[in-house]
This record gives structure tokens, C-alpha cells and sequence, in this order.
């Protein structure tokens, strides 16, 4: 264990295993990627599909040993007894940091299908894990703007193509597909600026999770609704390199997914829509509501 080094030394450590490890396992990775392309029959990708999920999964285990070995944190963790490889998901959770995204990782790993994020289009440009992100099928998106779409309309229903196009590849093995709900990390500045209603969130961005049921939603088994919450604060990544969070809660939830929401024209039915974003938001609420009574749980903690 390396919690008795000083934070520096242990983050440098981190941060050199996380590099190495990420550089060893995006190999076989290019290469299955590179047979998919050159062996284009349906049994192949299939197995192609399983052996690159496998990778990325191995890279995610390398990842939590060394957020083990940096320091123990304790793991406040409810609902992971529901979840299961066997089924598709669609997943959501609060945002606060990029350390959302390995915590999650590391409590999902082989206990949910691969995670798939919807990314921002400009990410496949980051070194080596953008190529990554692309060979595992990840779906990048480019959001427009609503002045954008009245100058350019001929843009409009682009994102559902995308989305489309994305989860017509995972209908042959089982998929968690993740969409962070609020679109971005949420910040003091960016809650006022919003002026949400809710406490601990920023305002939900339905289009996300409506244009995955519309494209996919018979497929999936239901939604697992996340809650990440970090009793000493928000954490930066450095924080989790360097071994100074000590502890994480996450509440699990699994939501059936109502059967009036699939298969529906989230752009087109201003009905539907209207139902959509009510229900977004009702779940949103109760998560805020179980962020305050986290919040006061940990302050009754404290000497």
C-alpha cells in the first residue's frame, strides 16, 4: 500500500501506472478494431465486440487496483445487488467531477454491461483514449444551438441520427449506454447562472436519454439512476491520483422505464415531450432531496 507516501509522490505514481496502463491495453484494442473494419460478418464483429469490451474492462480493473493501492477508500455503496451483465441498461448519474466517471467505472466493472458515454464530438481528438473512445463505439455528438438550428434547419434531427446510428450497433450484445443528465460538471456559477430549482443540481437535459429510447428503448431492461455524493467535497482528479478521498457514497436505483416513453418522437410530439421532461425532472428532484439528507446524514457524523 501507498497511503504512508506524501499525496505528491503517490500521485505521480497514479498518474505514470494510469498512463502505462492505459498505453499497454489500447493495442489490442486498435486491433480488433482494425479486423471489425476488415471482417465486416455479423458472428465475427460479435465476438470482435465481446473481446473489446474484455480489453476495456481490464483497463478499468489495472485502474481500480491502483486506486486501491493508492489509498483505501471507504465505499459507501447501495444497489448494486440489482444489477446484472445479462440485460441492456440505460444509466444516468449527478455530475460533479471527472472522478464520477472512474468511480463509477470501478463499482460497475463486470457487474454491468460496458459503460457507453455519449461524448462531445471535440473528444476524439484527446490522445490515444479518443481513438479508444472510437474503436469501443463510443457515440460522439455535436449539440447545436437552437439560433444554430433556425439559421442551418437542414442540421436538425442530427443528433438523433447519431444516436440512431450508435445503438443500432448494440443490438447484438447487452450495453449500458450512459448519459450524464445534466450535459456538464456541476459548478456554483453554472447553478446560478441556470437559476435551477434544485439544491445540489443543475437543470436535467432530457434530449439525451429521449433520443436513446426513441432509438433503442425496447432493448432496455430499465434505467439505473445514479446518486454520487463526496462527503469531503467535490474532488478533482488529482485528489483521486494523490489518495486524498477517503470516502464515496452512491445510491443505486433501478427505475422501470414507462412504456408511453418509447419509441416516441422527442423533437416532433410537443405532448410527449412536456410528459418527458416532468418525469426527468420529478427524478431529479428526488435526487437532490437524497443529496440534502446525504448532506445532513455526514453532518451528524462529524464531531
Amino acid at each position: 500500500m501507498l497511503h504512508p507516501l506524501p499525496p505528491l509522490v503517490r500521485g505521480i505514481i497514479a498518474s505514470v501506472l494510469l498512463v502505462l496502463n492505459t498505453l499497454f491495453w489500447c493495442w489490442p484494442l486498435f486491433i480488433f478494431a482494425l479486423l471489425k473494419v476488415f471482417l465486416p460478418f455479423a458472428p465475427i464483429q460479435r465476438s470482435l465486440r465481446f473481446a473489446m469490451h474484455w480489453t476495456a474492462e481490464s483497463w478499468i480493473a489495472v485502474n481500480s487496483f491502483w486506486m486501491r493501492l493508492v489509498q483505501p477508500i471507504e465505499w459507501d455503496v447501495q444497489g448494486l445487488e440489482k444489477l446484472d451483465l445479462t440485460h441492456s441498461w440505460l444509466v444516468t448519474s449527478n455530475h460533479q467531477s471527472w472522478v464520477d466517471i472512474l468511480a463509477l467505472q470501478y463499482q460497475f466493472n463486470r457487474r454491468l454491461p460496458f459503460l457507453k458515454f455519449f461524448l462531445k464530438k471535440e473528444l476524439i481528438w484527446v490522445p490515444v483514449i479518443g481513438l479508444c473512445w472510437w474503436a469501443l463505439e463510443f457515440p460522439f455528438m455535436k449539440r447545436y444551438s437552437k439560433a444554430y438550428l433556425a439559421k442551418y434547419p437542414e442540421k436538425q434531427g442530427q443528433d438523433l441520427a447519431t444516436t440512431r446510428k450508435a445503438c443500432e450497433r448494440y443490438k447484438t450484445n447487452p450495453v449500458s449506454v450512459f448519459n450524464f443528465l445534466e450535459g456538464t460538471r456541476f459548478t456554483q456559477e453554472k447553478h446560478d447562472q441556470q437559476q435551477s430549482p434544485f439544491t445540489h443540481l443543475l437543470k436535467p437535459k432530457a434530449g439525451g436519454i429521449a433520443f436513446v429510447l426513441d432509438a433503442m428503448g425496447e432493448q432496455l431492461h430499465g434505467l439505473v439512476n445514479v446518486t454520487l455524493y463526496y462527503p469531503q467535497g467535490k474532488p478533482t482528479l488529482w485528489d483521486l491520483l494523490s489518495g486524498q478521498i477517503q470516502r464515496i457514497v452512491m445510491r443505486i436505483d433501478i427505475t422501470e422505464i414507462p412504456q408511453q416513453f418509447i419509441g416516441k418522437s422527442y423533437d416532433q410530439d410537443t405532448a410527449y415531450r412536456a410528459e418527458f421532461q416532468d418525469w426527468v425532472n420529478q427524478m431529479w428532484y428526488e435526487k437532490d432531496q437524497q443529496l440534502t439528507h446525504l448532506s445532513a446524514e455526514q453532518n451528524q457524523q462529524r464531531p
